[in-house]
């Protein structure tokens, strides 16, 4: 579909298109109501909630009053609510700024100020220097004589350096007279959100030129939000204009992910609607027996001879009643509570601050945080994620002659300066082609030194190298370049620039010599890009080994290349390169097209290296990160044996003789599929071996990897531990994610580039780097960061500490329902299982809402370990990948524990005061204090670590417990009038109150004794050395027996379930899941060392069908 938009006239456009207004806003004001409340709905848990209030509202059947249902849920709804009405009116704030925001718009040849939501599609829009572009404009004139204007594109792609826009072929040289008068037609493609591409047409109208096709790119366009810098002025037509901007296509919510956690409190809850449907089926079928046998019999039970056709549904749905609290209503809003907090922890961090950049770190997704402590596998970019992205030109090779490798810096090399010097013609085209073939702008400072602005750092660097050398671009006026050599000055005229994409893999220029006016192709590129296109018979041998020398030493390469074109070659080429350009359709593949009818024959001038550093930091978080169990990718665009030296000096894998690296490779099926099956070969018979094996793979053989071999392949990353992609594209990257994710993996991708964002968004949890790439993958991340390094904090501390507090969280509150639920389930036994409450109303939705919330919301603050210690011994972290803290198991000890303190409530509750004459409200409240008492201990024996916060929630939240029902004691129209006046002066009451925690506490205390000191878990021994205060080496004789399980994994078939990764999962022993993983033996404490290659693991999981 096309777009063709009528520049300067208002009638023709006029209602063809939207409007400038923008509006990201979720809600209106007469549909936010209607749409929150759907929205709510549209869960399962607020419709069943909401199902249990209606119900209430049959006044047959409901045991309480339905304000203790419908006043929990209006509250927790309420919340919800305002949280998104708030978010929508910032939202309705920022749209109104800017939509009220004042331009310069050209009306019938005039300029006028209008208002920016005013602008029409085909408006020509005025801008000044530091003005906001207000939408998405073709460039038609700028103040520089050459048509060029500078923007800044920071708020579209984070990319803080200056781009150059240029004025299209057709609008050159018109003067400010003509731009108020001209007409025309753009054909462009409908809106989309594709900020590095616009491929589209102008037609002017005569008399401005006889309706010549003009091509347009991205670069003759400026877009919504970037800012004009160093131009007095500039102005354009409007293509795109409100939500349909590039910009406006790219917002939108992106979908929630689903954590493990979330994922596993969802089964319980399943589990427990189960038990529940159960239970009240029983119940129910009890109560109508029991009615129909014994209570008929009871003088005071007045049940009618014959009642309605539903009289066998009352008992039942009563009980549905009974029991619903056994779902909790409050869990929701708890947990995004408590997660909005795990957020902002992150946020508030000071040593994951960056003070070299001033970058903090930031959560942008507050849902997720105790994924962060279940990752098992990281893939991560290499360039500025791993390294600095600070490019240092190292060495050359150049005809066949190093330079720099004495010295380690060829700038230094006087062999390379003098060869400079004397002017030998191959040494000098080389470092010309350093200094023109690119896109670099240089500026001059007010202090009058040439400033280099640059979208690639390998750009810059070559550039710099180049100055270095005495070659020096200092000006770049519209297609002229000019470079100062030995005090004389050169000058390029620039015909054409076919540019680098990531197919192609080089770029290349057409320049004209205005010394000579010969016209020269000068490229550079990868080897693989430029090596096939050489002269034939060009010896390019000494070119190959100088590429495989500098990727030993772990540097990055381009080769550099040029041809002579005679006149009439270049024109022919010319037309076709026009046409390519002016296509709409496929523009991209007809360019690479006729690019390689040009690119052909080309003199091989020599190979330059560039250094880009590690990191502070990166070895140590990757091995510390390797010790607590998490696997490692590389993904990364470069060659094989940069990227390996990269991964050694880093200690992604270990040096011969323990570690060992297979190669993937190949370029048809059958060579791929004969190296696939040779590394699974290796990898079965290594796997009993202590070796760190990993395998590399580059992108060309893991496209057909993925395409014809794809179980292959997957069984392949399941026995890895580690894996190094070269030459992997984007797409690629994403592919290999989503291939974990298949596995039922927990899967982290950082990286700091936009070509990492597919990564980064198909990833359960993704981090950007905030670098010198720019902020398109912080942005689009989960978290941003600005260093690798605080990778190892955002794990071992804030994310295993999110999903310790979340276990308890969540596990407590189901606790804490089921006890008082258990305690009504029994006292229905007495009360001729009529589905009768014991507790009245208001004590129910008290309980529920802020009795038992309050104390545990403090949980947040809660550390089972001290951050140095986790940090320290990062191989805790099994116990958060292995589920330790909450699954199906622990969830049945804290059932058990429920089941347990509701019988020690009710039968103590039931003994001191039911055969005592003592009415049924006295017993509700001494059973409700039973229960507040006991979990007033329950959330101090879970907590370990006190702060004066947590004693003024916990304790304190039992004298606000006494407090507000003294007070609703003191009110006769709530049905408790002197209730707790009289039990608080009864010895009796504190005497049951004591027994309650007496009887409840007491073995749940000795169990947590017997097990913390006869069978402590590797948890226990550390919090041991912690509070003792020695040194945790010296409580080495602790250490559990290894174990081993061997299981065998069948050749190339993943169809069966799939064995997980066999390397580096020690076993628990005291986890319920104990055949998971296993440690190995070694000295004192060893379970803190690196562990051993298990042959196979028998913690399974089933992949999903690819």
């Amino acid at each position: 579909m096309k777009r063709y938009v009528y520049i300067n006239d208002d009638d023709l456009s006029q209602n063809l298109y939207c409007d400038n207004r923008i509006s990201n806003r979720k809600y209106t004001l007469f549909n936010f109501l209607p749409k929150n409340l759907w929205e709510q709905f549209s869960r399962f848990m607020n419709q069943y909630f909401l199902l249990i209030a209606c119900l209430q509202l049959w006044s047959l059947i409901t045991p309480v009053n339905p304000a203790s249902t419908w006043g929990p849920l209006i509250f927790i709804f309420a919340v919800s609510a305002s949280k998104e009405a708030w978010d929508d009116y910032n939202r309705y704030l920022s749209d109104k700024k800017a939509n009220e925001k004042e331009v310069w718009v050209l009306k019938q040849g005039i300029k006028k100020h209008i208002k920016a939501e005013d602008i029409r599609v085909g408006n020509i829009v005025w801008l000044r220097e530091n003005d906001e572009v207000p939408c998405d404009l073709v460039l038609i004139g700028t103040s520089d004589p050459q048509g060029l204007c500078y923007v800044e594109t920071a708020a579209l792609d984070g990319e803080t350096d200056l781009k150059t826009r240029v004025i299209p072929s057709a609008c050159m040289g018109m003067d400010l007279e003509l731009l108020h008068k001209i007409k025309g037609v753009i054909e462009c493609p409908n809106p989309d959100r594709d900020i590095r591409r616009f491929d589209a047409n102008m037609r002017l109208f005569p008399p401005f030129i006889d309706n010549d096709l003009c091509p347009l790119t991205i670069k003759n366009t400026i877009l919504q939000s970037c800012y004009l810098r160093n131009t007095e002025w500039a102005c354009g037509v409007a293509v795109y204009t409100g939500n349909e901007t590039k910009l406006g296509m790219s917002r939108g919510i992106p979908e929630p992910k689903l954590t493990a956690v979330d994922a596993m409190i969802d089964k319980l809850t399943g589990a427990i609607f189960v038990f529940q449907l159960v239970v009240v089926i029983v119940l129910g079928i009890a109560g109508n027996v029991w009615k129909d046998t014994e209570a008929r019999k009871q003088w005071y039970v007045l049940y009618p001879e014959e009642g309605p056709w539903y009289e066998l549904l009352v008992i039942p749905l009563r009980f549905e009643l009974l029991c619903s609290i056994m779902i909790p209503i409050s869990i929701k809003v708890s947990l995004d509570l408590v997660k909005g907090l795990y957020a902002k922890f992150i946020d508030w961090d000071i040593e994951m601050h960056d003070h070299e950049t001033g970058t903090p770190s930031h959560a942008a997704n507050t849902a997720i945080s105790e994924d962060l402590g279940q990752v098992e596998y990281i893939l991560t970019d290499k360039t500025g994620t791993l390294t600095e992205n600070k490019m240092i030109f190292k060495r050359c090779c150049i005809n066949g002659i190093f330079y720099g490798n004495e010295s380690g810096d060829a700038l230094k090399d006087m062999e390379l300066l003098n060869a400079v010097a004397s002017g030998l013609p191959d040494v000098n085209r080389f470092v010309t082609i350093m200094a023109i073939c690119n896109t670099v702008i240089p500026m001059q400072s007010k202090s009058g030194a040439i400033v280099y602005k640059a979208q690639s750092q390998d750009e810059e660097a070559l550039v710099h190298a180049a100055a270095r050398l005495h070659m020096v671009l200092f000006n770049k006026n519209g297609n002229i370049l000019e470079i100062k050599f030995n005090g004389s000055v050169l000058q390029y005229e620039v015909l054409d620039t076919l540019e680098f994409t990531s197919d192609r893999k080089r770029m290349s220029i057409v320049v004209r010599d205005c010394q000579n006016e010969k016209i020269v192709l000068l490229s550079k590129g990868a080897d693989e890009a430029i090596f096939p296109c050489a002269s034939t018979g060009q010896q390019i041998r000494t070119f190959t080994e100088a590429v495989e020398q500098y990727a030993q030493l772990g540097l990055r390469t381009l080769c550099l290349a040029w041809r002579d074109l005679d006149e009439e070659e270049y024109q022919d080429w010319s037309l076709m390169f026009k046409e390519a350009n002016s296509t709409l359709v496929d523009r991209e593949w007809r360019l690479a097209e006729v690019c390689q009818k040009l690119e052909h024959d080309l003199q091989i001038l020599g190979v330059t290296a560039i250094e880009d550093r590690l990191q502070d930091g990166v070895p140590e978080t990757i091995e510390t990160l390797r010790k607590a169990g998490i696997n490692f990718w590389m993904l990364t665009g470069d060659k094989q044996n940069t990227a390996l030296q990269i991964a050694l000096s880093c200690n992604f894998i270990s040096p011969e003789p323990k570690g060992h690296i297979l190669l993937i490779n190949g370029k048809t099926e059958d060579e791929v599929c004969r190296s696939l099956e040779r590394v699974l070969l290796t990898m079965r018979i290594t796997a009993s071996e202590p070796k760190d094996v990993a395998f590399v793979v580059d992108g060309w053989a893991l496209e057909i990897a993925l395409k014809h071999y794809r179980r292959a392949f997957t069984e392949l990353a399941i026995l890895s531990r580690t894996a190094i992609c070269c030459r992997v594209t984007p797409s690629q990257k994403a592919q290999l994610v989503e291939l974990l994710k298949s596995c039922d993996y927990r899967t982290l991708a950082i990286g700091d580039g936009g070509n990492d964002v597919r990564m980064i968004q198909q990833a359960d949890i993704g981090v950007g780097i905030s670098g010198r790439e720019g902020l398109q993958a912080a942005r689009a991340a989960d978290y941003s960061i600005g260093k690798f390094r605080f990778l190892k904090r955002l794990i071992l501390v804030h994310g295993r500490y999110s999903y310790n507090r979340t276990a308890f969280l969540s596990q407590y509150s189901f606790y804490k329902s089921l006890v008082i639920c258990f305690i009504q389930i029994f006292f229905s036994f007495i009360s001729g299982v009529s589905g009768t409450s014991l507790f009245n109303s208001v004590s129910l939705m008290a309980y529920n809402v802020f009795y038992t919330s309050i104390p545990v919301l403090v949980s947040v603050l809660d550390k089972d370990l001290s951050e140095r210690t986790v940090m320290q011994h990062p191989q805790i972290l099994f116990y958060c990948q292995a589920g330790r803290l909450l699954n199906p198991s622990t969830f049945a000890g804290w059932f058990g524990r429920s089941l347990f303190h509701a019988i020690v409530v009710f039968v103590i509750s039931i003994h001191a005061y039911a055969y005592e004459g003592s009415e049924m409200e006295e017993v509700s409240m001494v059973a409700l204090s039973g229960c507040i008492w006991l979990q007033a201990f329950v959330v101090t024996l879970e907590t370990n670590s006190f702060t004066v916060l947590q004693h003024l929630a916990i304790w304190g939240n039992m004298l606000a417990f006494y407090i507000i029902n003294w007070i609703f004691s003191a009110l006769p129209s709530l049905g408790m009038y002197t209730i707790m006046f009289r039990l608080c002066r009864q010895p009796s009451y504190w005497i049951t109150m004591f027994l309650i925690v007496a009887a409840g506490i007491g073995p749940v205390l000795a169990l947590k004794y017997f097990r913390y000191t006869y069978r402590p878990s590797k948890i226990n021994i550390l919090q041991q050395a912690e509070r003792l205060g020695g040194p945790i080496l010296s409580l080495g004789s602790i250490e559990p027996q290894s174990r081993s399980i061997e299981k065998e994994v069948s050749p190339l078939s993943i169809t069966q379930s799939k064995n997980r990764n066999p390397v580096y999962e020690p076993l628990l022993s005291d986890s319920p899941n104990s055949t998971r993983r296993s440690f190995g033996p070694g000295t004192p404490f060893d379970f803190f060392q690196s562990q051993s290659r298990l042959a196979s693991s028998s913690y399974s999981r089933n992949c999903k069908t690819n």
